[in-house]
């Protein structure tokens, strides 16, 4: 496949985009079931919607970082891919915030400049973009390497998060409390974004059907992996002589307190991420076979897919205008109907910027 714009993944990411939309604004009433919703003690298919992001970010990634590489060489490359990085995080600091609101010029005297750092980056702008251009700078040494060093540096990240959150980090995170991983998530976004990087190099030397089963077979026996890595907090029980005690597995409600190993998106634990990336990777090895291979595509999906960045940041307006005549115990006709506006009025724009031939990208 030559090294142009690729259909399925487009697909996948106007998939991703949509699920966002129904997450983001269901999430919260109370009709809404529980699997619309994050928890921080289990993975819901609420929890899998931003690593597909990533996933579909580290395919691209590694799609335009290896053509930059071969057209312009190394420094032009890592260049263009540290501004689009910085980019991300400078978006990020206008649509999060950060975590203070100083209301006199007292309030700065008192802080300082000590005081300032101390408060202002804990949590509200460690969220998807911030996260994304720090994983993509974090993961720039290896993503124009082979498999292996990018196997190898996904491993070391995923050791280096655990060591950090056994020493003091998980405690913290989940105390703060922090959003998507806090601001040592990078560490572990970095996981679903080189597995998108994995896949975009078996795209771009296999078949469709083949890339379709390799990828799907990847992804369950990663899958298998993150769950196997949520079961290490039950060792306690395996020594003590009851090996069933094993955690409910994704998907599944349970009454268990998160610990370091829990599927947590809050804390972005390694569980969490690996399962995630594997739960990419087999979704997105359903879309190749079905938009590759069989060339069936949806109209609504490749209007998101290709402006997805505008998507983002339009959709927190548009339900910012519907929210406030949607209370939260409203029934559930009333939910629908709301719910139905706001998919109407997000594709409706982003529709209308395709016509225009309008694509807001990094």
């Amino acid at each position: 496949m030559p090294l142009g714009r690729i259909s399925s993944l487009d697909q996948f990411r106007g998939y991703t985009v949509v699920g966002m939309l129904l997450v983001n604004f269901l999430g919260r009433y109370t009709v809404s079931p529980e699997w619309l919703r994050h928890h921080p003690d289990y993975c819901t298919y609420a929890d899998t919607i931003m690593p597909q992001f990533f996933f579909a970010a580290g395919a691209a990634y590694r799609l335009t970082f290896s053509r930059r590489l071969k057209q312009s060489g190394p420094a032009a490359a890592m260049a263009a891919a540290v501004r689009r990085s910085f980019g991300l995080i400078l978006l990020g600091f206008v649509l999060y915030h950060i975590d203070m609101h100083v209301e006199a010029w007292a309030d700065w005297q008192r802080l300082g400049i000590s005081g300032f750092l101390t408060n202002a980056f804990q949590r509200d702008l460690f969220q998807t973009l911030v996260h994304m251009g720090l994983a993509a700078l974090w993961i720039m040494p290896v993503i124009g390497m082979g498999v292996l060093p990018r196997l190898g540096y996904l491993i070391a990240s995923i050791l280096l998060h655990v060591t950090l959150s056994r020493y003091f980090y998980f405690d913290w995170v989940m105390r703060r409390p922090g959003i998507d991983g806090g601001p040592l998530g990078f560490l572990t976004w970095s996981v679903p974004m080189l597995a998108g990087s994995l896949a975009c190099d078996e795209l771009l030397v296999s078949s469709p059907t083949r890339a379709s089963r390799r990828l799907l077979l990847f992804g369950l026996l990663t899958m298998l992996i993150g769950y196997l890595i949520s079961c290490l907090g039950s060792l306690s029980g395996w020594t003590a002589g009851n090996p069933f005690d094993l955690p409910e597995p994704p998907f599944v409600a349970t009454s268990r307190p998160a610990d370091l190993w829990t599927m947590s998106q809050r804390a972005g634990s390694a569980s969490y991420q690996v399962f995630c990336a594997g739960w990419c990777a087999a979704l997105y090895g359903v879309v190749v076979w079905l938009c590759d291979h069989l060339k069936l595509e949806s109209a609504v999906f490749r209007t998101f897919g290709a402006n997805a960045l505008a998507a983002y940041i339009l959709h927190t307006l548009i339900a910012n205008a519907i929210r406030p005549l949607t209370p939260r115990d409203s029934p559930a006709w009333f939910v629908a109907t709301s719910a139905s506006l706001f998919l109407l009025l997000c594709w409706t724009f982003i529709r209308h910027l395709e016509k225009q031939q309008i694509y807001i990208r990094m």
